[in-house]
């Protein structure tokens, strides 16, 4: 019972920091804009909250500068694509580079730092009940996010007038713009907010699920949060389950290692992202239902001026 309940809850810490950054992408994909740049966000965001907390000694100090480290990357590709007009592939792609040499250079003197991670919760008496209490009231505050925040942007989306406005952007951001809607703005927001998510997915990388800074900490999750989407079909809850699925490839590696599977290291480091190019080619063939869920407008520039 034990070891069902810690595979669970290393499953969750696994896939935490791929919610919080599909999400955003997600948000961001929604009103049209593609940003491929969610690796360099994740990195920066990673490296920053970092060196708060290190400089601090507060990791929500740490956490909140992520935010705004991500949030502000975002902000320069907005700015790129939606006012510049630049291409939102290449952009993104500039973006993901430039995040991955950044975090590299930043980070470089304090690579052997140790700092105080964000702990998990303790919730008095309901943490003491036998198998529930410690399946669901210890964990991190940050897992506790995700699952809110998954909340938040299903509720929002599909349930409220705003949402259906930004899914509106994305479908057909001209009639949007035709009946009164500001799209460029809209489209920032989302942009932003996609940067934020992704910056704080960084953040729990370094904070929490590995509480130091390393190059490369994200070990390209930033490209499988961008898989996820599309895996997702552009749905919040596909995306949740997409993320947990890939915490749980990722344990059963270190699982197989522990356990001596006579394997090469290097075999079972590929499982995660093997199992994530199987999904995306099986889910790939049902081309209606991406039809159907995609943004029309996805990667589409758009200037109420044209």
């Amino acid at each position: 019972m034990d070891t069902a309940v810690q595979l669970v809850l290393l499953t969750l810490a696994a896939g935490t920091p791929l919610v919080y950054a599909a999400l955003g992408e997600l948000v961001a994909e929604k009103t049209g804009v593609l940003n491929l740049g969610v690796e360099g966000m994740m990195l920066v965001g990673a490296v920053v909250a970092f060196i708060v907390a290190a400089r601090t000694g507060a990791p929500w100090l740490g956490a909140i500068a992520g935010i705004a480290a991500g949030a502000a990357l975002a902000l320069v590709f907005a700015v790129v694509t939606l006012t510049l007009q630049a291409n939102q592939v290449a952009s993104g792609l500039a973006l993901s580079l430039f995040g991955v040499g950044l975090s590299a250079f930043v980070g470089l003197d304090y690579v052997s730092v140790v700092i105080e991670p964000i702990k998990p919760l303790h919730v008095p008496v309901l943490a003491d009940l036998p198998f529930v209490g410690a399946l669901l009231f210890t964990w991190n505050p940050l897992v506790y996010l995700s699952l809110a925040l998954f909340a938040a942007v299903q509720w929002f989306l599909f349930h409220t007038r705003a949402g259906l406005v930004v899914r509106a952007v994305g479908e057909s951001p001209e009639s949007a713009h035709a009946i009164g809607y500001p799209v460029v703005r809209i489209r920032y927001f989302a942009v932003v907010f996609g940067g934020a998510c992704a910056g704080l997915g960084g953040a729990y990388l370094s904070l929490v699920y590995n509480p130091s800074w390393a190059e490369g900490i994200t070990a390209g999750r930033g490209w499988i949060a961008l898989a996820l989407v599309v895996f997702a079909t552009w749905k919040p809850s596909r995306v949740v389950a997409g993320a947990y699925l890939f915490g749980g490839v990722t344990l059963a590696q270190f699982q197989a290692q522990a356990l001596g599977v006579e394997i090469p290291s290097q075999y079972l480091a590929m499982l995660p992202y093997l199992a994530t190019i199987v999904v995306l080619a099986l889910i790939s063939r049902d081309v209606v239902s991406i039809r159907l869920n995609a943004p029309a407008a996805l990667g589409r520039p758009f200037h109420p001026d044209a």
